[in-house]
């Protein structure tokens, strides 16, 4: 397997770096070498957090650097903006198309920019979902990072049940049932594509 480069990047709380070590956990479990990093920035005042996860035969570092990712999911539309050049250029762009107001458009300083999905299709491979409205259908709005997961690994060579072996060792147990229908709604989605 040739070194994949992804990151993963959302706003604080939205299981970005559960993703991740889904992701790193999955690819181990399959065996290959895995090196994360993560950013937490102020995640928990609601701003941004990156991880990077690397997967290969033979990882020296865990950083992905600018224009070297092969992958990005987002789970927040302005967060694809914002780390969108660390993509290859036919690298693969994951959205949940979601909109969280960062402080600075709370406070009336700044505006959340319009358009976010378009101009970003207009430079990358970008596959978006409403993973909220799927979470939601399901009953529970905190498994959106397992549809989005679920979504995006339709972009990896792992199969179904490397991911949900994965997802059932790495969620709480009493969530477990929730996150396996969230995973599968979003791999279903994306098999529409």
């Amino acid at each position: 397997m040739k070194n994949v480069n992804i990151m993963v990047v959302g706003v604080g709380g939205q299981g970005t770096l559960l993703t991740s070590r889904i992701i790193g956990k999955t690819a181990l479990n399959n065996g290959y070498d895995v090196k994360l990093s993560e950013v937490h920035g102020m995640a928990q005042r609601g701003g941004s957090v990156v991880t990077f996860v690397r997967i290969g035969d033979k990882i020296s570092e865990p950083v992905v650097e600018a224009g070297d990712a092969d992958i990005l999911v987002s789970f927040e539309t302005l967060e694809a903006l914002r780390y969108a050049h660390f993509l290859k250029k036919d690298g693969i762009l994951v959205v949940n198309d979601c909109k969280i107001a960062p402080m600075t458009v709370v406070t009336g300083a700044e505006k959340y920019p319009e358009n976010i999905l378009n101009s970003l299709k207009k430079q990358h491979k970008v596959y978006s979902i409403d993973g909220g409205a799927i979470a939601e259908k399901l009953g529970n709005a905190k498994v959106l990072n397992s549809v989005v997961l679920g979504f995006a690994a339709n972009f990896f060579d792992f199969p179904e049940n490397a991911w949900l072996d994965t997802l059932k060792n790495t969620v709480p147990p009493k969530t477990v049932d929730i996150n396996v229908k969230a995973f599968t709604e979003g791999l279903n989605y994306g098999r529409k594509l």
